[in-house]
């Protein structure tokens, strides 16, 4: 599957805004202000971003809802369903830019859209393209039984089990690697 420069920011910001969520009370949210949201824009290089607000806050959240049960969808239909939605309300109009030093590429946000409708647009098509290719499945929460964290696994062979192999992969390895070696020790 081939993911354009585009495609892969909208799938990065997608993936960091559905980690934004607190989760059962564990973790607390991320974007708790509109600081948190201004911080967010600059860190993934959304463009076209004006001042943002409260009801920019809101409206992002609100997405980012719909964004999460995209990733806990149970199959394709379920996630198109979820992606179309998404894509309607923001008002999709694809138009070719190339701007800041990027060569061409596809927005989706309307010129002047909001930063949610922008987030809409630009990330539920993304995800739409692994919908369409029949990789919905790559959509996935990492394994480890204290972490569920979204990720796209990009992994060649749809291998990847956790969102970061070096920090939650690693852990429960050396977990187990211990707990083999306890065994064995009697």
């Amino acid at each position: 599957m081939l993911i354009t420069h585009d495609t892969r920011c909208a799938l990065d910001t997608v993936v960091d805004l559905v980690n934004t969520a607190p989760e059962e009370d564990a973790n607390p949210d991320a974007l708790p202000d509109v600081a948190a949201l201004q911080e967010f824009v600059r860190n993934h290089e959304i463009s076209d971003v004006g001042v943002l607000s409260e009801l920019d806050l809101s409206a992002v959240r609100k997405i980012r809802e719909l964004f999460t049960a995209v990733f806990g969808a149970p199959d394709a239909r379920t996630a198109a369903g979820l992606i179309n939605e998404l894509v309607a309300a923001a008002g999709t109009t694809p138009r070719l830019t190339d701007h800041d030093g990027y060569d061409w590429h596809v927005h989706y946000f309307a010129p002047g859209a909001s930063v949610a409708d922008h987030l809409a647009a630009d990330c539920g098509m993304a995800l739409a393209f692994f919908v369409v290719a029949g990789e919905q499945e790559r959509l996935r929460r990492c394994e480890a039984p204290d972490c569920r964290r979204a990720f796209v696994d990009l992994s060649r062979n749809r291998s990847r089990r956790y969102c970061d192999s070096r920090t939650c992969g690693n852990r429960l390895h050396v977990a187990a690697y211990r707990a083999r070696r306890k065994e064995a020790a009697g």
